[in-house]
């Protein structure tokens, strides 16, 4: 059975994507986590497909279980536990929410075809009163100690604002990649087509994000954690945006740096339209204030 050939199914109240073989589409970015020399000498069986990229399986789990109402008001929050390699099996599952439910959360996974887990969280539709799988961890216990690739961050940093948009050609190039295309990617009822969902956070990190990104620039970076929020939703192609956020916590691991960080974008009146969370995290072997 091929990609295209298996579909969606429903066993004992969880939704169960098809299995899908997700591209590592930034293996030719030499000297990231993504590139297979880059990689191994982390200590990593090959380059990584961007966590990022895993989010769009949820595009008709999401559809299926919240419809267009998710692109409206909705969140998907994911935590990444295990990294995967280019084409390697993986598919989404989701607790299907009761019928008719406007204002619910639930579980959602991604596993390899061995059953190991390689992201797992929360996604939401409406306003549910527990909060989302990221929004849930508390940031302020953790002391950051003594960061050498992160000295000049603060949390409260602000990130510059910005003025972002997803085009139409990146849309289209997105396409040609993506595991699970949906219609509204392409046209839907908002006038213009929707924002897919690794384009999304495309916009919030190499866009919004940015002026933080380029002072880490000797450094092999990769997503620990993403979250994104609908608030006044969807994002549109072709529509501009005004970005900004701020430093949210530091931190470190044996293996790594890190900072959350929220950026969020506001339409040409102001109004909210959608915020993200994300776990950024640096390899200290990647960097010579570790040699």
């Amino acid at each position: 059975m091929t990609d295209s050939d298996e579909r969606m199914s429903l066993k004992d109240g969880v939704l169960t994507g098809a299995l899908r073989r997700p591209i590592n589409r930034a293996a030719t970015v030499k000297g990231s986590i993504h590139d297979d020399e880059t990689a191994t000498k982390l200590g990593l069986r090959g380059g990584t497909v961007a966590g990022s990229v895993h989010m769009d399986l949820f595009g008709p789990l999401l559809l299926e279980a919240f419809g267009e109402a998710w692109w409206e008001k909705g969140t998907l929050s994911l935590y990444f536990v295990n990294a995967t390699t280019d084409r390697e099996p993986v598919r989404a599952f989701m607790v299907l929410p009761p019928a008719g439910a406007k204002d619910v959360q639930v579980d959602v996974w991604i596993e390899r075809e061995d059953g190991l887990r390689v992201a797992e969280g929360t996604a939401s539709v409406g306003s549910p009163s527990e909060p989302t799988a990221l929004m849930r961890k508390p940031l302020d216990r953790f002391d950051s100690g003594d960061l050498r690739i992160l000295k000049d961050l603060s949390p409260g940093d602000p990130i510059a604002a910005t003025e972002g948009m997803v085009t139409q050609e990146t849309v289209d190039q997105h396409l040609r990649f993506t595991t699970d295309p949906l219609d509204i990617y392409r046209e839907s009822r908002w006038g213009k087509p929707v924002v897919p969902i690794t384009s999304y956070i495309g916009l919030f990190f190499t866009q919004g994000a940015a002026p933080v990104r380029r002072r880490l620039q000797d450094v092999v970076g990769l997503f620990g954690a993403i979250e994104i929020r609908n608030i006044n939703g969807p994002l549109l192609v072709g529509e501009p945006y005004r970005l900004s956020g701020e430093i949210v916590a530091l931190g470190q691991s044996p293996k790594t740096e890190y900072y959350w960080y929220e950026t969020w974008a506001d339409d040409a009146s102001g109004k909210r339209i959608a915020e993200h969370r994300m776990l950024s995290r640096f390899m200290k072997a990647s960097s010579p204030l570790y040699k």
